[in-house]
């Protein structure tokens, strides 16, 4: 729907498609939706830290699942929802025998499943709700949806309501499409990447922040007179997951200015989005159409090597727990640096196409390496091209769906865009885990490379975005 604003206001431009749409050509200088010319814009650095203290609170337990699932299968036996569960996750393994490692790691894959699929429904919904409310109000809401669900973590005596508690804060987990949205309406498009960068930095801090803190309280277990109450071994990493969240919502509540603009009107209640998928195959646009595809099937196998790397490094390089984190948190600190340094550098120089089609060709010949590795040397290289072309492929693809989508649809399009993503993290991970046990690390990796042509040939048919 056209702006019918007054033309007085400085604030609104013609975009490239004739659409109307409010930008500043400044670098990674903010617009803002207030009239009043003394309002403050948004900064970028309210919506790192609103990520940040978010991605803690939700990776602080990363540490601690096998932990979890022992303490739950020893409390509750074979009989419970978990002992089905298991039951079942014995069937997939390969015929040579059960392997305790590869049952704990497809039952926490199975739980990441859920919760991922519970976010594929209503990233979305929250999205779209955005574009019509506004960003603050939902990531009020989401947050404190996010809290409770940590609560209903700290008092789950019971797998069922662990569960229960997962399964609602994947619900609530609408926090990162709608900071999305809340990027592209406070940036120019000629910095759009760069601001799409922040968020996949504060991703990088928050998942290594995370698990440090819930490895480290991971170690105070409450007493057992409080088990009456539905206290567990591991309530005290969730009350602190709660405490992350209260702190987020109170930070948003003071910090957080609007950045949607007033006056949009969104669809009608009756195109509102209830399946992810439907939608996107109903978007008119076919470069976003595209895009999504291809970053979906980018996702789908990148998220096979966040659950095998370990397992690799495990078994064919016989790497000790700490060498194993070593190598993970490597590649953390080189993501973080790529989405931090390189991406701002680079990416307005070269494109957002180029760029993920040079981060595509680097995840693959990152994998073809990890493919053949027998050392450490070879695999901290591989995993340094896999980090740099994660990073570059994250930031272009968010930047380019931003870019492709209609001003007033930001939240709706990237709420799409990050449920597909989710989607793959539930397939993904699954998938990888079981060809990983079956048929070992060098079909597995090798497998991966070739399966990633597919979306690089896609990528080098997307059309480059007008700014």
């Amino acid at each position: 729907m056209a702006d019918n604003r007054p033309a007085g206001e400085t604030e609104t431009s013609v975009a490239p498609d004739g659409s109307a749409a409010t930008v500043i050509p400044f670098p990674i200088n903010v617009t803002t939706s207030a009239p009043a010319p003394a309002s403050r814009p948004l900064s970028l650095g309210v919506i790192f830290l609103t990520l940040y203290i978010d991605l803690i609170g939700f990776s602080i337990s990363f540490p601690l699942i096998p932990k979890m699932l022992t303490f739950y299968l020893a409390k509750e036996g074979n009989d419970g929802v978990l002992g089905w569960l298991v039951r079942h996750v014995e069937a997939l393994a390969p015929p040579s025998g059960r392997d305790p490692l590869l049952v704990a790691a497809l039952v926490g894959g199975v739980l990441s499943a859920a919760y991922s699929l519970l976010q594929f429904l209503f990233a979305p919904f929250w999205g779209e709700r955005s574009d019509r409310i506004g960003r603050r109000p939902v990531l009020l809401l989401t947050v404190a949806g996010t809290a409770l669900s940590y609560l209903l973590w700290a008092f789950s005596g019971s797998f069922w309501l662990f569960l229960l508690a997962r399964l609602f804060g994947g619900a609530m987990s609408g926090n990162l499409s709608v900071a999305t949205a809340a990027v592209a309406d406070v940036t120019s498009r000629e910095n759009r990447a760069r601001g799409m960068g922040l968020i996949g930095v504060a991703f990088g801090l928050g998942f290594i922040t995370g698990p440090a803190i819930g490895g480290l309280i991971g170690a105070v277990e409450p007493g057992a007179r409080w088990a009456h109450y539905g206290i567990n071994p591991f309530s005290a990493v969730a009350f602190v997951a709660t405490g992350f969240s209260l702190l987020n919502l109170v930070w948003i509540g003071a910090r957080f200015r609007e950045t949607f603009v007033p006056g949009r009107e969104g669809p009608a209640p009756a195109e509102r989005t209830r399946h992810p998928v439907r939608a996107l195959f109903a978007i008119r646009d076919p470069a976003i159409r595209r895009a999504n595809l291809v970053y979906f099937l980018m996702a789908l196998v990148f998220s096979g090597y966040e659950t095998t790397i370990a397992f690799l490094a495990t078994k064919r390089l016989d790497y000790t727990v700490h060498q194993v984190t070593g190598i993970l948190v490597f590649g953390g600190v080189v993501s973080i640096l790529t989405q931090g340094v390189l991406v701002r550098r680079f990416v307005p120089r070269l494109g957002e196409k180029r760029s993920a089609v040079l981060g595509l060709g680097l995840i693959a010949a990152g994998f073809a390496v990890l493919a053949v590795a027998a050392s450490s040397a070879p695999a901290y290289a591989a995993v340094a091209l896999v980090s740099i072309g994660s990073g570059f492929s994250n930031v272009a693809f968010s930047s380019l769906i931003s870019l492709y989508s209609p001003a007033d649809a930001q939240g709706k399009v990237l709420g799409i865009f990050r449920s597909l993503g989710s989607l793959a993290r539930a397939a993904g991970p699954l998938a990888a885990g079981v060809i990983f046990w079956w048929c070992g690390s060098l079909f597995t990796y090798i497998l991966g490379s070739i399966l990633l042509l597919v979306p690089l040939a896609a990528a080098l048919r997307m059309p480059q975005p007008e700014k």
